[in-house]
């Protein structure tokens, strides 16, 4: 079946079926590390809560879910990204003390805001923590971080859906896309 691309979409990279069968592979990973054991799910807001949602769907082991949101501050650098201070807008509503934790995240790219959470994350005393994201960006690591479960590892491109967005939109593509670096600014 043929997808109709929106503006400024150059092509999909991982299909609705494609990304809906990984998840499903990673669910049954996970719940192979965690078998018998309870796991806190921790989604970062806005974009890894799409990926959240099919995952926390697939996942067999008995789960908790809980949230955090952040706020980076910093000029951008010249590529758009910031790797800016980041804290922390919205907090978890319960301790993870003693919890098998589990970092959910749309998309893990230079690693430095992956590194504060596990660095804030485990100063809370969770039994476990690990990270599991929908994409994994190792081209432009600059902070490694130990990203235990992947989706999809991509190149260095600009990407939207299943969470991810350009100005809030296309979060709710059911697909992994490509913007065209020369049709971003038709949405100004």
């Amino acid at each position: 079946m043929d997808v109709a691309l929106p503006p400024g979409m150059e092509r999909i990279l991982f299909t609705e079926e494609q990304v809906a069968a990984r998840v499903r592979e990673v669910a049954a990973e996970i719940d192979a590390k965690y078998q018998g054991r309870e796991l806190k799910l921790i989604s970062v807001l806005k974009g890894s809560v799409f990926f959240l949602t099919a995952l926390a769907r697939a996942i067999t082991v008995p789960v908790k879910i809980d949230f955090l949101g952040i706020s980076s501050f910093g000029g951008p650098a010249k590529d758009g990204h910031s790797p800016g201070l980041v804290r922390i807008a919205k907090d978890l509503d319960e301790p993870i003390d003693g919890e098998d934790v589990l970092l959910i995240e749309d998309i893990v790219d230079t690693g430095f805001t992956t590194r504060y959470l596990l660095q804030t994350l485990a100063g809370r005393g969770p039994n476990s923590l690990a990270i599991c994201t929908l994409l994994d960006r190792t081209v432009r690591r600059i902070v490694q971080v130990p990203v235990e479960f992947r989706c999809f590892e991509i190149p260095d491109r600009f990407v939207v859906g299943c969470g991810l967005d350009y100005r809030q939109l296309y979060r709710n593509l059911g697909y992994i896309g490509v913007m065209n670096p020369d049709g971003l600014g038709k949405h100004s």
